[in-house]
């Protein structure tokens, strides 16, 4: 197993170019199975989620070549299985993304309860309320979730408790195959949910109300699409940490390969904490604060602040004048990382979903632990300012959404490196 070996106190430097959006690219390699036609997705990143996504589709039939780590081919004509099995969805909880397809596409499937980051609950009943709305039978039977609708599925009114975005990409798959008109309520307007609705109008479904939080899809009554190439849009949770890197160090860096109205909340909750943003059509520069001000935050679904990078902002927040606070509202585990930053010397304490962190207080390297893909990159901005070394443990997390996070952070001239476990 490995891990990651940081000396902090170096300042940063230099350019850093953006992956592709590891939660635009999990959904869009689902619609696959769709697709009547040879599909090309570029700009995939090299990560472990998008693996194990493509090698769950090769289980149910697809052929895959990869042209490059970047950018695949896949053929979704002779889907063979239409079981999505434990030992493969175990692994992420986006597996549940095959759902929606392969029911609308096959009548049956059976998808196994996923696993993946031990954040909090991220109920599957959402989705599964969805498809029964649309006119499935659906019951969980020996941890799989066993689905058919023989006579295909229809068009109806989806009206989410919550928010889902997921859930929200199962339903404008399965809408996408469905016969007559599926309308979405309460759905989420994530980046990553404009992507695949854009994808599917280029294909020839109808969408209105793209962007909003009301989506009405007219079905193609049971036809496959016909896709055209895909580049998967950038990844704004990557960004927003590589621009926590910068501001952590009080660094200037840029970031090439990124779309800034996709990150509007971190960068003005930045601005707000000292620091100079400077964007172009395709990049954003950070430049470095004079004084970096003690901050309050709340998560929230998009436009607002992202769940997936508040432990970055908590890591920075341990370098801001006086006490910060931030508040969880989308998931109730998820500041297990608080414990492995105090380790590093990080004045936090914890009130419900609320916490709070005094800042000034000099971070000591120390070896740490990674819980979840978003905490593990927390502890690899805090070991860039603590004194010494840090060692995060368990860094097979930061895989699954990171591409190669050590190469990049050493080009901007950080002292980390990858090591194996002794």
């Amino acid at each position: 197993m490995d891990c990651l070996q940081i000396r902090g106190g170096k300042a940063l430097a230099g350019e850093v170019r953006i992956s592709g959006a590891k939660n635009s690219a999990l959904p869009i390699l689902a619609s696959a199975l769709l697709c009547k036609n040879p599909l090309r997705i570029s700009n995939l990143p090299d990560v472990a989620d998008v693996k194990t996504l493509a090698k769950l589709l090769e289980h149910l039939g697809s052929e895959i070549q990869w042209t490059s780590s970047n950018e695949i081919t896949i053929c979704s004509e002779r889907i063979i299985h239409t079981k999505a099995i434990y030992d493969i969805v175990r692994k992420m909880r986006a597996s549940i993304l095959v759902l929606g397809p392969l029911l609308a596409r096959f009548g049956k499937c059976e998808v196994s309860l996923p696993g993946g980051c031990a954040i909090g609950a991220r109920p599957v009943d959402l989705h599964i309320k969805a498809m029964e709305k649309m006119g499935a039978k659906i019951s969980i039977s020996g941890g799989y979730i066993v689905a058919s609708a023989p006579d295909g599925l229809k068009g109806g009114d989806i009206i989410f408790d919550k928010i889902t975005v997921t859930g929200t990409e199962n339903v404008l798959m399965a809408a996408a195959l469905a016969k007559g008109v599926t309308k979405i309520v309460n759905a989420a307007k994530e980046p990553e949910v404009i992507q695949l609705c854009e994808i599917l109008q280029n294909a020839g479904i109808e969408i209105a109300g793209v962007g909003s939080n009301e989506l009405i899809v007219r079905g193609s009554e049971g036809e496959l699409l016909d896709f055209k190439a895909i580049s998967v849009i950038p990844d704004r949770i990557e960004a927003g940490t590589y621009l926590c890197a910068g501001a952590i160090t009080n660094s200037a860096i840029s970031l090439l390969n990124v779309l800034p109205a996709h990150l509007e909340a971190v960068s003005n909750k930045l601005c707000e904490i000292g620091f100079g943003i400077e964007t172009q059509p395709n990049a954003i520069t950070i430049t470095p604060a004079k004084k970096r001000k003690a901050f309050e935050m709340i998560t929230t679904e998009y436009p607002g602040f992202p769940t997936d990078l508040q432990a970055q902002f908590m890591a920075l927040a341990t370098q801001c004048e006086g006490s910060s606070s931030i508040e969880e509202r989308l998931f109730e585990n998820r500041f297990m990382h608080v414990s492995e930053l105090q380790r590093l010397g990080a004045n936090i304490t914890l009130r419900g979903n609320v916490a709070k962190i005094t800042g000034g207080e000099e971070l000591i390297g120390a070896d740490v632990m990674a819980t979840d893909l978003r905490a593990s990159s927390a502890l690899v901005l805090a070991g860039l300012v603590a004194s010494g070394q840090t060692q995060i443990h368990r860094i097979y997390h930061l895989d699954r959404g990171y591409e190669r996070l050590e190469e990049k952070l050493s080009g901007l001239g950080a002292h980390i490196q990858r090591a194996k476990e002794q």
